[in-house]
């Protein structure tokens, strides 16, 4: 059996744990093993959530527990995002993150533990909006020389070009944080 954490219990996290239960069977029926969700970090408590005896509130639990073979990042931001990712790294579990920002500061540092270790950092739903377009540039078109991608890379991006060409509408930024934007159209 596959065992899984998930670290962070917000929409993407929740939407991790039902996408992995509900294709519980479909996935054991393509990789030939079981997966389960052993732990799910959050700081929140979830009083009669179907899996409140799963949330862990320590993370250390997650990094020393040997049978946790992939953990999946779901909090987002930097920090305590990439502190985490890098000690499953390091501890010899795969991550799979879909945090552009993790990315964007640290995959290559990220990407390189992975390598040494001899394990899988997946981010492909970091970018271009989860289409799977890494897995194939690294594997299927390893032998050609790319020179450009030319794509819109995420929906929010697409949004605004649309709105942009259907009406005319020009588009101001005001910045919150790093990973915030309101758009004011």
């Amino acid at each position: 059996m596959i065992q899984v954490a998930v670290m962070g219990y917000g929409t993407i996290g929740s939407g991790v744990v039902e996408v992995l239960e509900t294709n519980k069977d479909k996935i054991t029926e393509k990789t030939g093993k079981e997966i389960a969700v052993k732990y799910i970090l959050d700081l929140r408590e979830f009083p009669g959530d179907p899996h409140e005896a799963q949330i862990v509130h320590d993370f250390e639990i997650i990094e020393k527990d040997e049978e946790v073979e992939i953990v999946v990042e779901a909090m987002g931001g930097v920090n305590p995002a990439y502190k985490f990712a890098k000690a499953c790294l390091l501890a010899g579990k795969h991550v799979v993150t879909s945090n552009k920002e993790l990315i964007a500061d640290c995959g290559t540092e990220l990407e390189a533990i992975a390598a040494e270790k001899g394990v899988f950092l997946r981010y492909e739903a970091s970018c271009g909006g989860g289409i799977p377009v890494i897995k194939p540039i690294r594997e299927d078109l390893g032998a050609n020389r790319l020179t450009r991608v030319v794509g819109i890379l995420n929906g929010t991006t697409n949004y605004i070009l649309t709105r942009m060409r259907q009406g005319g509408v020009s588009v101001s930024y005001t910045h919150l944080r790093a990973h915030e934007t309101v758009l004011d159209l």
